[in-house]
């Protein structure tokens, strides 16, 4: 269960607090994405993100993969469930950045303004999420909680739909969008008629057994 909490102030370190950090980071990395501290006090790593979303994206249609609806030179499909996707940034990217970077690497068409990027912390048998702001600086979270996902990892998902900005849709993909709902609505309907007709055989043989003359 996900529970939102309040976001922690951000900490200033010093040169030698990050040369430390990394030090300890780097140590206990496991995966062999360890960070490194340039000259000039900027550092680089990894981050994992996993891609949580709910509604189809859409990307160049040569890139496309698995359920889809096609327009023109561009398709939109669902991403399959618990996709991670590993990026190797820097500690000024910024959130805003790490989103059109996750979309520019999956060739994703849509506007960056649709997403949200979330950190997720686990603590005390709780989940805890929080949205994150455009400004935050996500390579810095990953260094202050260490590289253990278990105690932070990122998550990409769609605003919710109260903040989803339909303007910035345009008609194909809603277009799109509305092929794919009625594909998957039609799907369900042959679905229940079979139910349904299994269910009337069933009743109907009862009732013959029933009625059957002895």
């Amino acid at each position: 269960k996900d529970v939102q909490k309040e976001r922690e102030p951000h900490v200033y370190l010093s040169k030698e607090e990050v040369k430390e950090k990394i030090q300890s980071y780097n140590s206990s990395v496991t995966d062999k994405l360890k960070m490194t501290l340039n000259t000039n006090g900027i550092y680089t790593g990894f981050i994992k993100v996993q891609m949580e979303l709910c509604r189809p994206i859409t990307v160049q249609s040569s890139q496309s993969q698995g359920r889809c609806a096609h327009s023109n030179n561009e398709t939109a499909f669902y991403l399959p469930d618990g996709c991670v996707n590993t990026l190797h940034i820097s500690s000024t990217n910024t959130v805003r950045e790490v989103i059109e970077a996750l979309l520019k690497k999956f060739f994703v068409a849509d506007n960056p303004a649709k997403f949200a990027l979330y950190k997720r912390c686990h603590k005390e048998d709780q989940v805890y999420t929080c949205k994150l702001s455009d400004r935050e600086h996500p390579l810095y979270l990953r260094l202050v909680a260490g590289p253990r996902t278990e105690m932070l990892s990122f998550v990409l998902r769609e605003h919710e739909t109260g903040e989803v900005m339909w303007e910035a849709f345009s008609i194909p993909e809603l277009q799109n969008f509305l092929r794919i709902l009625d594909k998957e609505e039609n799907e369900q309907l042959q679905i229940l008629k079979k139910r349904y007709a299994a269910y009337r055989d069933k009743l109907e043989e009862a009732l013959g057994g029933v009625w059957k003359p002895g």
